[in-house]
């Protein structure tokens, strides 16, 4: 697929980031579509990458199902797509960095015995400056960071961050945390609008371009996406993937759900127009930071 060129007036970089482990499901187009409009009305730059890093997980040809499923909604991405498979050497550079920094340690504890330790303690691999064949590498977490302010969660809190964290796993996979860090730095992300299930993950995330001395860009974690039984919609959970044959009713459910009010006419409309129409009225201000599972918005998605 082709980058469609854009006007760019703006320092603004957003991205949206899926992992391949499936096609795109109504909670994923809420959150390309939130990240879009969000950059699109900042006259920034929209981008794509693919977190590829876990093959384990990996669905064939899942990827490629994502990014047409993107352009069948109109959400053209500016410049070429980023597929995290294919910057190791970043990491490894990342890491090396953190290795030399005294940031991080090899452990070849179970997740039993890590879970065991008292509460903010480092395990005895910590003590041992050795190499380890087949171990992880762990982030010391000293510095806590226990709360940061998020554009539609407001003030999120966490008292209990774990000490350490992995970087790259057991297996020699490298770890979401470290990817996403690098990979946001090397891109100039300026805000990360994402899902609300990521609250958690920024502390570490947040650990990380400490340990880098990096400004981190703002965060706005968007509302999940509920089944009518209160779970989570996710891939995980088999949601069903996207249908391509009603894009346009696809995107005026997604911005209802976001907080935005289109009028009827806009299901029967071109995709352009719509998404015209929601750049012109996106207010991240207007973001609800949780939609009930007896919303109206929830209970629309399961009567079309």
């Amino acid at each position: 697929m082709p980058t469609l060129p854009h006007q760019h007036t703006s320092n603004y970089v957003g991205r949206f980031a899926p992992s391949p482990s499936g096609p795109l499901h109504f909670g994923s187009l809420v959150t390309a579509l939130g990240s879009y409009l969000q950059a699109k009305q900042s006259q920034g730059k929209w981008l794509v990458r693919i977190e590829d890093i876990d093959p384990p997980r990996e669905v064939a040809g899942a990827s490629e199902q994502i990014l047409n499923t993107l352009a069948q909604h109109g959400l053209n991405w500016d410049d070429e797509p980023v597929f995290q498979s294919q910057r190791s050497a970043l990491y490894r550079q990342k890491i090396a960095w953190l290795l030399e920094h005294n940031y991080t340690y090899f452990c070849d504890c179970t997740r039993a015995e890590l879970a065991a330790l008292a509460p903010k303690t480092l395990c005895c691999c910590a003590t041992q400056s050795n190499f380890k064949k087949h171990a992880a590498i762990r982030f010391k977490n000293s510095k806590h960071i226990k709360t940061y302010f998020d554009e539609i969660q407001q003030e999120v809190s966490h008292r209990d961050s774990e000490v350490q964290f992995a970087i790259k796993r057991k297996d020699g996979l490298f770890a979401y945390q470290l990817a996403v860090v690098a990979d946001d730095i090397a891109q100039g992300i300026t805000q990360v609008v994402r899902g609300a299930d990521l609250l958690h993950a920024t502390f570490y995330q947040l650990a990380l371009y400490q340990a880098f001395g990096h400004k981190p860009p703002s965060f706005a974690h968007l509302p999940l996406v509920l089944s009518p039984n209160g779970s989570k919609l996710s891939k995980q959970n088999h949601a069903p993937a996207i249908d391509n044959q009603q894009v346009e009713l696809n995107l005026f459910h997604a911005m209802c759900f976001l907080g935005l009010s289109p009028p009827k006419s806009l299901q029967t409309t071109t995709v352009k127009e719509i998404l015209n129409w929601g750049i012109n009225a996106w207010q991240l201000s207007a973001v609800p930071p949780e939609v009930a599972c007896n919303d109206n918005r929830i209970k629309a998605l399961y009567s079309i």
